[in-house]
């Protein structure tokens, strides 16, 4: 006997639905939509609603912080979370399939079973219906079918009978009430089902359907397969039985837990063996971080273990013997440097004696040289010159040489900044005439102390005001000091040539000059710059270079007002133009500007160095500015 399967669908309309006990249904009144006004919404609602989301993703991406900054740090983190994600994913597939598999095959071997059994019980109960008496009342034929069905349906709820007038049945001569064998009703068979039924009546026909059933708590997935009969004073009638898949739902229940279950043991035991894969390989890794960082401190001896001959202990053999070959050659380099230091400082020192000799004798020559013919006269001032030149690298290279030697030593006394400025300015008057510069000072009206060797300190202004005259184009320089709680700063601003971009990073370079064509006219050694950033480094000060092609240069000096304290912000901007708007005649001055990062920004091409410290500014206390030439 053929079969066929129908789509599966819910219970045909609703058994109460056209009760006419049920008294007639009140229609609905439709309610008036409200009105909105959209200037409220747009001025409370929205922002409002955009506070809420902000706020509950601040609260979200704040709690999941320490998960993000786990994964930016741990590779054995990242890799047992994408193991175990990969694992789910995949145990999720394969785990619904065999879910769905399971499934089907419960549902076909509950569809076979009922099937076969349908079929003997509607066989036997057609045989009954016609060994019957052909000449039954009415009575007497309802009573023997509610005996054929109860008997068909069995005792147990494994299935459920019900007999029924054919859909296309129009015999007039007996109307055959609805026969069912337990709680199943009419609701149960659907319309289509019954019209196929009716249709073929020789072919079983079945459907899924879900009913509601004592005692359980969800419809209960069912099929339902008819097969049209004949009754005597009836004609035809359908036979349905209904088989209740309680058991396949219970089976299937418990093989999801079961497959539920052991995916997540599962996926414990493949995290456990991730954990322990990876730290096998993570740990010898971080060795070799933790000896790198070591080295990279100055321990030139650490080594990594290396044991056995796999992978692992390759890369620590080559990690040792990088190490070896890298503290090998950093001391060829040290013994090099030490070498050359003290051949400059000893040729420095050798050369001082003949030095001395020469300075003599051109003095001599040099106050003679009225009685010389004038070219003879003037090579006696070039010479002059020329050995203040000689004089002043030996001395410049002296002192490079203890920096290098680490004998540069701070002497150190509270000193007003503004006495510092004022000897400079006075020392470089002449200089400052001779190229049409006009030095600008402007300062405050109260103190400016911070305890610092004043002779350095005096050094590295000296330096930054002949550089700025120099380069200046003859233009007007200005001078800036400024004080905060914690920094006080000088500033040497030009308006000529400026720097170029990256250039800022190299000024302060031995022997630097941004034009090698271009001759030192004020007689500099070429270390000036660099003996600078060294005493500000030795005060654990910044010193740094902002420059504009076209518009000048300035050189910030900042200073931590007391000794061994660490800098944190500058009292003035690196970017001079974010200062020139308030001008000197602005009482409050410069009170708060961005890091030197941000000058840069706002410069354009500007370029920045910092000595020693951060390379942020901050904020700073209002600084009176007074004018003076």
């Amino acid at each position: 006997m053929s079969d066929e399967r129908v789509a599966t669908g819910t219970p045909a309309g609703d058994p109460t639905a056209d009760d006419p006990a049920a008294g007639p249904r009140t229609p609905a009144v439709p309610r008036e939509a409200p009105r909105h006004d959209w200037a409220t919404i747009r001025s409370r609602v929205l922002p409002a609603a955009g506070r809420a989301v902000r706020a509950a993703w601040t609260a979200v991406w704040g709690r999941t912080r320490w998960l993000r900054r786990t994964w930016r740090r741990s590779l054995q983190f990242r890799t047992v979370a994408v193991t175990m994600i990969l694992g789910t994913v995949v145990l999720a597939v394969v785990g619904s399939y065999l879910y769905q598999r399971v499934a089907d095959g419960l549902v076909e071997d509950r569809r076979v079973t009922a099937s076969a059994e349908a079929a003997l019980l509607t066989s036997r109960t057609q045989q009954q219906f016609d060994a019957s008496d052909k000449v039954l009342t009415g009575d007497a034929l309802l009573e023997s079918a509610r005996g054929f069905v109860q008997d068909a349906a069995g005792t147990e709820r494994s299935r459920y009978v019900l007999l029924l007038k054919g859909a296309n049945n129009t015999a007039q001569s007996y109307a055959l009430p609805l026969i069912q064998s337990g709680e199943v009703n009419l609701s149960a068979i659907p319309d289509a089902l019954r019209q196929k039924v009716a249709a073929n009546p020789s072919v079983q026909q079945m459907q899924v359907v879900s009913i509601k059933l004592t005692g359980e708590g969800d419809p209960v997935p069912s099929w339902v397969i008819g097969q049209q009969i004949t009754v005597p004073l009836a004609n035809n009638c359908g036979l349905y039985f209904v088989y209740p898949m309680t058991r396949e739902r219970d089976t299937l229940s418990l093989v999801g837990r079961f497959l539920l279950l052991g995916g997540v043991l599962l996926m414990l035991l493949i995290g456990g063996i991730a954990y322990v894969v990876t730290r096998l390989v993570v740990a010898p890794v971080r060795r070799a971080a933790d000896v790198a960082t070591r080295l990279a401190a100055g321990d030139l001896n650490q080594r990594m273990p290396a044991k056995g001959e796999d992978d692992l202990a390759s890369l620590a053999t080559s990690f040792n013997e990088m190490a070896a070959s890298l503290q090998q050659q950093i001391g060829q380099l040290e013994n090099l440097s030490r070498f050359q230091q003290r051949f400059v400082s000893d040729v420095s020192h050798e050369l001082r004696t003949p030095l001395t000799t020469i300075r003599m004798a051109g003095d001599l020559i040099h106050d003679s040289r009225s009685d010389f013919d004038p070219a003879v006269a003037r090579s006696a001032e070039l010479l002059r010159g020329e050995l203040d030149r000689f004089e002043a690298l030996l001395s410049d290279l002296l002192e490079i040489s203890r920096y290098d030697a680490g004998a540069a030593v701070l002497d150190i006394e509270p000193t007003d900044l503004r006495s510092c400025v004022d000897r400079v300015v006075s020392w470089a008057s002449s200089l400052a005439e001779r190229k049409g510069s006009q030095v600008i000072v402007e300062e405050p009206d109260t103190p400016c102390v911070a305890e610092i060797d004043s002779r350095r300190v005096e050094r590295i202004l000296r330096n930054l005001l002949v550089n700025a005259i120099e380069h200046g184009e003859g233009l007007p320089i200005t001078i800036r000091v400024a004080e905060a709680a914690h920094a006080a700063a000088v500033s040497v601003r030009d308006q000529g040539l400026g720097l170029r971009p990256g250039e800022a990073g190299m000024v302060f370079n031995r022997f630097w000059r941004a034009d090698p064509a271009r001759a030192r006219t004020t007689g500099g050694t070429g270390l000036g710059l660099a003996i600078s950033l060294e005493d500000a480094r030795l005060h654990q000060g910044w010193l740094q270079a902002w420059g504009v092609p076209g518009q000048g240069s300035c050189f910030r000096l900042t200073l931590p007002r007391t000794a061994g304290a660490m800098l944190e912000s500058s009292p003035l901007p690196l970017d001079p133009t974010l200062a020139d708007p308030a001008g000197p005649s602005d009482p409050a001055g410069p009170s708060d500007h961005a890091g030197p990062s941000d000058h840069a920004a706002h410069a354009g091409h500007a370029d920045q160095v910092v000595a020693a410290g951060p390379s942020q500014d901050g904020s700073s206390a209002a600084v009176t500015s007074s004018g003076r030439v």
